[in-house]
Formats: C-alpha cells, sequence, structure tokens
C-alpha cells in the first residue's frame, strides 16, 4: 500500500497521518472480516461436530449463518460507499478535474 498525501477539502488541510489511518482501516476491515469468518466458523462447527449432538450443530449452523450475514453487510456497505464515491466523482467533475472532497475520498478508499 502507498503512503498517501494530505487532502484539501474545503480550503482545511487534513494530514496524510489521518488519511492513511482511514486508509489501513478500510483495507483491515476488506481483509479481516472474510478471514475471522472463517476462523470462527471452523471453530464452531468443529466443536458442534465433534460433540455429536443433533442440537449443538444446528445452533453452530444458525451461529455460522447469522455471522455470514452480518460479514456480508459489513463488507457491502465498503463496496457501496466506494461505488457512490466513484459516481459522486463522475457527475462533480469541473472541466475535466474532480472537486476536492471527492478525489479525497476516492484516495482513501
Amino acid at each position: 500500500m502507498f503512503i498517501l498525501a494530505g487532502c484539501e477539502i474545503g480550503g482545511v488541510e487534513i494530514p496524510a497521518m489521518i488519511t492513511n489511518i482511514i486508509s489501513y482501516i478500510v483495507t483491515g476491515i476488506k481483509i479481516g472480516v472474510p478471514v475471522l469468518l472463517v476462523i470462527f466458523g471452523m471453530m464452531d462447527l468443529g466443536k458442534a461436530v465433534m460433540s455429536s449432538k443433533e442440537d449443538e450443530i444446528k445452533k453452530a449452523q444458525t451461529t455460522f449463518l447469522k455471522r455470514l450475514l452480518v460479514a456480508a453487510f459489513v463488507f457491502f456497505v465498503i463496496t457501496i460507499v466506494q461505488f457512490l464515491v466513484g459516481i459522486l466523482d463522475n457527475a462533480g467533475k469541473k472541466d475535466g478535474q474532480s472537486t476536492g472532497a471527492v478525489t479525497c475520498l476516492k484516495e482513501i478508499f
């Protein structure tokens, strides 16, 4: 990942450190959510299968399905925000150049 330059929005300079931190957090979420989903799903279903109880297996499957839905929601929220920022970037161009806020958001995401 590259280091982002600071952004200027409405005449206020946003330090590069803040944009980098936000970028690292978003990237961490995109990578961490699926990895944690797989790890917790394997642990829950593994424990349920080892116990050999039908009701614990069904409970573990229900828990995994809930975690899967939450992970998909978190992952797609980021994707939708990126999509909307891209649309705003195309709509807000003046003379072929993007506005400051949209350019800054596009660099972060």
